[in-house]
């Protein structure tokens, strides 16, 4: 998935209501810290969504939570390292709150919860409730088994049932129920249409997490867009771990592609904007690339991972392209649709990298050239093929490479960028800024776009000349349509 997040996602705020005991709300307060992908955020809004149902609302602090919950991600270096120390401060709150008579029910989720299992309730028993990422539409029943039982809840089995299914409907409305969904505050959202990886690239846990590909049907997802629109949510970005494998079962039972499901979302009123992400080269058909060209609602921007540029590291990895193809595949984007922009995913330092091996994947970067990308250190994952094979990079090497890439990858972004300047693009705008009057969007290219504009204009696409490009972001005048 594209970088990495780690902030604080509530369903929302909500006022107590009065004349609850002791002065306090009769209503429970569930605070959610998300960690990683934007299928981790999209989890948090369903968690929140399905809490709600069952009467909590949210707060933005964990000192106020009747329940907390780190929604972990295992991608990243020390991941699990990082969830530890955030329970030893969230025990000092459940000790607090414990003085004063208040219960405070701890849950770890994700993929950590997924990977580590009883071990975290081993090393933190301060935790109440661990749960896998195919679990977490039991949340109401797992809590209450947890208070009405004195051991913790681990739950990290795959279910044969549909999480999905069990889920309450999206909100309509923005003000829809208690805790109104993060995914509609803004006009912009996630949906889960795929989850799990059939791939089995070496580096890689998401296989042990998340389990099997598996697609959802054409109609929930149609359902959930269509509600998400209702709610003021103007551009959908599709998510799944292998997105571009998808095959969703459509109305006549047939199994549908990606291009057929973009091009079915396209049809629906008020829905102006469509991405996906994350994509595998191996599974960029034709007909995939043809829906760049011909639905316009798709967006001018594709994140396609090729990890490294050396076939014998490749091929170390099971990632099941070479080096050729993935050129080659990019040459039949661009001819497609030449005004895409690019996106990626590389590792350095995979084992057994050699010198000439990382001087392959720099080739490949100036080769490309891409709009934006990600970068990182390889590191072991305990239960993948990779983390036992011989020849690990040292530290030092791979710090050293990774910054070599990374001033690459920085000065294509900036030019990228500095080529916008003096265009007018279409900006969503999502949010306001930092300054009074400022307004915060994305453009066609995922760009993040600053213009002073009316507070109105949130959720709007306005045409902005873009007068200035920083490393990460653009800004610009707001031009009449």
């Amino acid at each position: 998935m594209i970088g990495e997040l780690e902030v604080a996602e509530a369903p929302g705020s909500v006022a107590r209501p009065a004349g609850a005991r002791n002065g306090m709300s009769s209503m429970k307060k569930v605070f959610i810290k998300t960690y990683g992908c934007q299928m981790n955020v999209y989890d948090s809004e369903r968690m929140g969504e399905a809490l709600a149902a069952s009467g909590y609302g949210a707060t933005d602090t964990p000192d106020d939570a009747d329940l907390i919950i780190l929604n972990t991600c295992h991608i990243r270096e020390k991941a699990a390292e990082k969830v530890y120390s955030e329970l030893g401060r969230i025990r000092d709150i459940k000790e607090a709150r414990a003085a004063t008579d208040r219960e405070t029910v701890i849950a770890v989720a994700g993929c950590v919860a997924q990977a580590e299992g009883d071990e975290i309730v081993r090393r933190a028993p301060v935790v109440d409730l661990v749960i896998g990422p195919q679990s977490y539409h039991r949340l109401p029943d797992l809590i209450a088994q947890r208070r009405a039982g004195a051991k913790a809840v681990v739950e990290t089995e795959f279910p044969e049932d549909d999480k999905f299914s069990h889920l309450p409907a999206r909100p309509l409305g923005a003000k829809s129920g208690p805790a109104r969904s993060p995914a509609v505050r803004s006009a912009s959202a996630f949906l889960t249409i795929q989850e799990g990886c059939d791939k089995f690239c070496t580096f890689c846990v998401v296989p042990y997490t998340r389990g099997a590909e598996y697609s959802r049907g054409v109609a929930a997802i149609t359902d959930e867009a269509r509600r998400l629109v209702a709610s003021g949510v103007r551009e959908i970005t599709l998510l799944g771990q292998n997105v571009n494998a998808y095959h969703g079962q459509g109305d006549d039972g047939r199994a549908r592609s990606l291009p057929d499901l973009i091009r079915h979302l396209s049809d629906i009123d008020g829905l102006e904007r469509l991405r996906y992400t994350t994509s595998h080269p191996h599974d960029m058909s034709d007909d995939l690339i043809a829906v760049h060209c011909d639905t316009p609602k798709l967006m001018p921007y594709l994140h396609l991972p090729f990890q490294a540029g050396s076939d014998r590291i490749l091929a170390a990895m099971n990632r099941k392209h070479t080096a050729a193809h993935y050129v080659g595949l990019v040459g039949r984007v661009r001819a497609a649709r030449p005004d895409i922009a690019l996106s990626t995913d590389i590792i350095v330092g995979f084992p057994g990298e050699t010198d000439a091996d990382f001087e392959a994947t720099l080739n490949i970067v100036r080769t490309i050239g891409f709009a934006q990308a990600y970068s990182f250190k390889y590191s072991p994952r305990p239960g993948t093929p990779a983390a036992n094979m011989g020849g690990q990079v040292p530290e030092l090497v791979k710090i050293e490479r990774l910054a070599r890439l990374k001033a690459l990858l920085d000065a294509q972004q900036s030019l990228f960028n500095a080529q916008c300047i003096g265009r007018i693009m279409p900006v969503l705008f999502e949010r306001h800024g930092r300054r009074d009057g400022q307004l915060i969007g994305r453009s066609p290219y995922l760009q993040s776009v600053h213009a002073e504009a009316a507070p109105t204009l949130v959720g709007r696409i306005i045409p902005v000349e873009i007068a200035d490009a920083g490393p990460n972001s653009l800004s610009g005048v707001i031009r009449a349509a």
